[in-house]
């Protein structure tokens, strides 16, 4: 780090300050701000999960639990009953500056809406997909009801070859606009998982066709804003269904696997890509999925 303006020592202007705090924005501050927090959440008999170490749990009386989720420095707290999470809130503000937002309506950019009597729980980014249409300049385009055309194909082939037409595409918000719908597909629309994988291989050099199968996945979006997650409506069951396609990809003859597991009847996780080796018949294909 240079020297402040207005500190810096005569004769020793050529040296560098050294941080003995982390300071915002930099590299090393969230990896700093994670170990206080864990040490703080340890002291109070919280333990972080295995497969999550931002999930921190603790258990109380008669099969009781306490569960906080950290995302950098967003938190949600869940617990049946609430004196107990007011008292967490009031241990956390003691030791880090805080803003209380009352029971959870939004949270990185994600809308939640509960229902208490019928137990239920719906996920949403309908705002949030409204605006990444806006942005891109697709809010008045026409929906479409599926997420890729017909006997869509995409290739490395349909890529551009020309410093021209290179030139040409490195004007059109590609990278920007798959990484949007990476965060919607990744968050609560595991439907456009399939579409998404396939737009995302052609990064480096996208063509006119890619680009047009990004905004045909747009326009579905634009058509489907509103659906959502569903949590709560069935019974508490850890469930998983998988499956495939056969050699799909026009340019490496890999077929794809396609997986969801559900809890309760809700989505919990999904995923969609390519299979690491070429499969040589359904069968393998499925059995590799």
């Amino acid at each position: 780090m240079q020297q402040p303006e207005g500190f810096v020592m005569k004769g020793k202007e050529n040296l560098v300050c050294r941080l003995k705090k982390s300071i915002c924005e930099l590299t090393q501050d969230p990896r700093q701000w994670y170990p206080k927090f864990d040490f703080f959440m340890t002291d109070h008999g919280y333990h972080k999960t295995q497969a999550d170490h931002c999930v921190f749990v603790k258990k109380l009386d008669r099969g009781d639990f306490l569960i906080l989720l950290l995302y950098i420095d967003d938190m949600l707290i869940v617990r049946r009953d609430p004196k107990k999470i007011r008292s967490l809130k009031k241990d956390l503000s003691k030791s880090f500056a805080m803003k209380d937002m009352g029971p959870t309506k939004r949270i990185l950019g994600m809308h939640i809406v509960q229902d208490q009597t019928k137990k239920l729980s719906w996920l949403s980014q309908e705002k949030y997909v409204k605006k990444v249409l806006q942005r891109f300049g697709m809010s008045d385009a026409k929906p479409v009801g599926s997420t890729l055309p017909i006997n869509c194909k995409l290739s490395g082939k349909q890529s551009p070859r020309a410093k021209v037409d290179k030139a040409e595409m490195m004007k059109i918000p590609y990278a920007s606009t798959v990484g949007s719908l990476m965060y919607t597909m990744v968050c609560t629309r595991s439907d456009i998982g399939y579409a998404f994988g396939v737009v995302n291989r052609f990064m480096r050099n996208a063509g006119r066709e890619h680009w047009a199968a990004v905004k045909w996945i747009l326009r579905y979006l634009k058509g489907t804003s509103s659906m959502c997650l569903r949590f709560g409506s069935g019974k508490p069951l850890l469930e998983g269904f998988t499956d495939s396609d056969m050699s799909a990809d026009v340019d490496t003859n890999r077929s794809t696997s396609r997986y969801v597991i559900t809890y309760a009847g809700g989505a919990v996780s999904w995923q969609s890509r390519l299979q690491k080796s070429v499969a040589l018949s359904t069968t393998e294909a499925e059995y590799m999925a």
